[in-house]
């Protein structure tokens, strides 16, 4: 009894680890997010979403090289050619979650939301999600960030990251980060680049086929 009790115990500690893991199936190439456990809300949230095929046919209707890709309007499904996308979303917002330990290294994957004079609080959009895809910065450019922008101080790891691997800093503890990419980078980069209209849309749909939990 013993033993068939702590198989139980270990295929459902095994069923869990690998359970916060999705794979983004788009029109150019599949990415693969880990999403966060310390950050319960948005994560719940999100699997839920995606347990009912929610994002299914959404396009990554916000695009802008060295910054971020953005998805999750639900006006995009069928969005015409040129139409602005953006304002789509639930009917609901999710607390800040914002934890210091996460931070906008490439490929971290955080909520969209409105800004603070209308949203001081910082909640979450409950549907819509940007990959960072950012630059790599040099320490002057990230003491000037801590003394004139973010007015904040990267730790050392930090650092060390937006030096080598990059991201967008400036965004750092101001937007949930509830997870990251494990898996394509690459095709991170292939959509960042595309050209866009006025609006940061891409002229050609670049399509998330449908977004699938990891057992």
């Amino acid at each position: 009894m013993i033993k068939i009790i702590t198989s139980i115990l270990f295929f459902l500690f095994f069923l869990e680890s690998f359970s916060q893991n999705v794979l983004i199936s788009t029109t150019k190439g599949n990415i693969t997010i880990k999403l966060y456990d310390d950050v319960p809300m948005h994560q719940e949230n999100f699997l839920e979403l995606v347990s009912k095929h929610f994002y299914d046919s959404l396009l990554f209707h916000r695009v802008i090289n060295d910054f971020m890709i953005q998805a999750g309007d639900p006006d995009s499904k069928y969005a015409s050619p040129g139409q602005l996308l953006g304002g789509g979303d639930v009917k609901y917002t999710i607390p800040a979650e914002i934890r210091k330990e996460y931070y906008h290294k490439k490929g971290a994957v955080a909520a969209a939301r409105l800004s603070d004079n209308i949203n001081p609080e910082k909640a979450s959009s409950g549907c819509q999600f940007y990959i960072v895809k950012g630059k790599t910065y040099t320490d002057q450019e990230l003491d000037y960030l801590e003394k004139n922008g973010i007015h904040i101080i990267f730790t050392e790891e930090q650092r060390n990251v937006y030096k080598s691997l990059g991201g967008s800093p400036h965004l750092d503890y101001s937007y949930t980060v509830f997870g990251e990419v494990i898996e394509g980078l690459p095709i991170l980069d292939k959509i960042s680049i595309v050209e866009t209209d006025r609006n940061n849309r891409p002229l050609t749909d670049i399509r998330i086929k449908s977004i699938s939990i990891l057992y």
